[in-house]
């Protein structure tokens, strides 16, 4: 496995130190996003979906805006991962149907779930303009700040 490009332990560092001076809900999620984006390439775009009901709401970005303020569970890539319960690392975005362009320069896209056990919190959807944008190892990074958000939310 590669080294990742993701300092997550930087990362959870800052958001812990956040959270013990009682940074709000949406104060940790756009300093996560902030974070994740300031990795730079490939982290082209960074959106913090979180779950109510059976809508995604996005309550936090850094990168390009996007259009998709909702996502219903099942829509869409962000969707389908909350609907099949897990991650989703999709190489090229163009060959899949279920795809939800935010921007036509993205090619690849990583959603990993912010879950507690077996609750689903919310997601971690990140672009990225690379086609494969995004190894085990970088997943597994994100992964380790999904996990840490989930414990601070």
């Amino acid at each position: 496995m590669t080294t990742p490009r993701l300092n997550s332990e930087k990362i959870l560092k800052a958001l812990h130190a956040a959270y013990c001076h009682e940074a709000t809900r949406d104060e940790l999620l756009k300093m996560a996003a902030t974070k994740l984006h300031a990795v730079g390439s490939p982290y082209t775009g960074v959106y913090m979906y979180m779950l109510h009901d059976n809508m995604l709401k996005l309550e936090a970005f850094e990168g390009r805006p996007t259009d998709h303020q909702e996502i219903p569970v099942g829509v869409g890539l962000c969707g389908r991962a909350v609907a099949e319960k897990r991650d989703l690392n999709v190489a090229d975005v163009k060959a899949d149907d279920q795809y939800l362009a935010c921007s036509i320069e993205t090619r690849s896209e990583l959603i990993v779930l912010i879950r507690r056990g077996d609750l689903i919190l919310g997601q971690i959807d990140i672009d990225s303009d690379e086609i494969d944008g995004f190894d085990e190892a970088e997943q597994a990074a994100v992964q380790r700040v999904a996990d840490g958000l989930a414990s601070l939310l």
